[in-house]
């Protein structure tokens, strides 16, 4: 036999395969901070959506792929009156969540946003809960909702610890597919062997190119992408579901596994990683301490390396708001991961690329004292010319502590530190903010600010009485938890 002959020996299902379906099928959720921020995730989620349907770029993407398709039992899309299929209502849910850039994060090796997952788990669990009731049997509850998403944040953060899809120009709503499909599965009904199939064409289906992040493509595909990610995870949950075959080694196959093609290289110089270096790497098991260390986005819809230069920028305005026009420069001091990915000079093309712009997002609190997604909007940027003035007198320096505390898993730091100098050889403080509002650390503090967050987006899209009854069941864990799937979604249809 020629040794260039591949044997035809089909593996075991990856090990990587095998830990995500034994940990969706088997583990036990038994925290209860994990619980209890899932729900404010939930909530903080929906509202984030509902916000988002005030901009027409964001509408224009929902709805049916045909006009007056018509689904028996289809999953709504909150604040709207579409009744899709599970897989586009998947599209529209993750879209409409991840326009503003305003829901929760995830900060390592990768970034991300977990609760994009919410696109597929809602979106089966009120098909399914429909369904089964117009069959006479019984729907899903919220609390098996609540159960998807920590799960879901759990797989999409723990392979995010210690694996950078970014360097090698990887994006990471890849980590979106693999959760939501994982969790779809689960919803779905799926056994052990449908589980593994469903996450090995999660993984065969490679990744985007995060090109449309950056300079200089950066554009909205970024608020759609994850949407695109939650709804194929539907659909190949539902492929799994019917009998589908899977890939076990969908990973490791040499020559074609995704270690092989997709993780091999480095994206800086292209050199090639040692055969030792493309597995993905654990910090830990599969539990729930993604959900319990969530970063939430409280006061800006902004990336969130550039939350904490937000913040040093609003407690420094009513220091520097009468003297812009003396400014010489401006310091912000970060981590490198901030560099790498939202530090830009030049001109900004859209709305997109100035919401991962740190520059950008430092000016506008600075000038005006706080950042709002209208901030983002071409009209606001070309009526006030000082913002790029501004920006053209920043810089931007790594200090190392930072990036060390950023990548510490008992700190999860994400700091910033701004300052402003003027002509005449004064400056104003040097603020510095380690941790930002919404991080763990930071609960106790943010969680109200959370709420009014959840209620103020509420009032953007429904009547006072219906926000309130939305309110009280979301704010009452045990009522929450066992109020069924479509009983919940029929308080956010319009």
């Amino acid at each position: 036999m020629s040794a260039n002959v591949d044997r035809n020996v089909r593996p075991d299902y990856d090990r990587v395969i095998r830990d995500i379906a034994n940990y969706v099928l088997d583990y036990r959720i038994d925290s209860e901070e994990a619980w209890d921020t899932a729900r404010n995730c939930l909530m903080d989620t929906l509202g984030c959506g509902l916000l988002a349907l005030r901009f027409p770029e964001c509408t224009k993407h929902l709805g049916p792929i045909v006009e007056g398709t018509v689904v028996p039992n289809g999953a709504r899309v909150p604040g709207t009156q579409f009744r899709l299929d599970p897989v586009k209502a998947a599209w529209d849910i993750g879209c409409i969540v991840r326009w503003l850039d305003y829901n929760d994060t995830w900060l390592a090796a990768e970034w991300g946003h977990p609760s994009d997952n919410l696109g597929a788990i809602l979106a089966v669990a009120d098909y399914l809960s429909q369904k089964n009731l117009s069959r006479g049997k019984k729907p899903p509850v919220m609390r098996d909702v609540l159960d998807a998403m920590i799960r879901a944040h759990e797989i999409q953060g723990v392979l995010a610890l210690e694996n950078s899809f970014n360097r090698v120009g990887l994006d990471h709503v890849l980590l979106v597919r693999v959760a939501s499909t994982a969790v779809a599965a689960k919803l779905m009904g799926a056994n052990r062997d449908q589980m593994m199939a469903a996450i090995s064409h999660a993984w065969v289906d490679g990744s985007a190119l995060r090109t449309y992040r950056h300079a200089p493509n950066a554009g909205s595909r970024k608020s759609w992408a994850a949407g695109d990610a939650t709804s194929r995870g539907v659909r190949l949950a539902d492929i799994a579901l019917r009998g589908e075959m899977g890939i076990p080694g969908a990973l490791t196959a040499k020559p074609w596994g995704f270690y092989e093609v997709c993780f091999s290289k480095t994206n800086a110089d292209q050199q090639i990683k040692p055969e030792a270096d493309r597995a993905f790497k654990f910090q830990r098991d599969y539990g729930s301490y993604v959900m319990e260390n969530i970063l939430f986005k409280i006061s800006f819809p902004a990336e969130f390396h550039a939350q904490t230069a937000c913040e040093a920028a609003v407690i420094l305005h009513p220091q520097v708001k009468d003297r812009i026009d003396e400014i010489d420069k401006v310091v912000i001091t970060t981590h490198e991961s901030a560099i790498r990915i939202i530090s830009k000079q030049g001109p900004l093309a859209n709305a997109a690329d100035r919401d991962h712009c740190l520059q950008y997002m430092t000016a506008v609190p600075l000038l005006f004292g706080e950042l709002a997604a209208e901030h983002y909007e071409d009209g606001f940027h070309e009526s006030h010319p000082q913002i790029d003035d501004l920006r053209g007198k920043m810089e931007v320096v790594e200090e190392k502590r930072y990036s060390r505390n950023y990548l510490d898993p008992d700190k999860r730091s994400i700091a910033n530190a701004v300052q402003v100098f003027f002509r005449d050889g004064t400056s104003s403080d040097r603020v510095e903010v380690e941790y930002p509002l919404g991080h763990r650390r930071r609960r106790q503090e943010g969680i109200p600010l959370l709420e009014k967050k959840f209620r103020d987006n509420l009032a953007a899209r429904f009547p006072a009485g219906r926000c309130e009854k939305i309110r009280a069941l979301c704010e009452d864990r045990e009522k929450l938890e066992g109020t069924s799937v479509h009983e919940f979604l029929d308080l956010f249809v319009t």
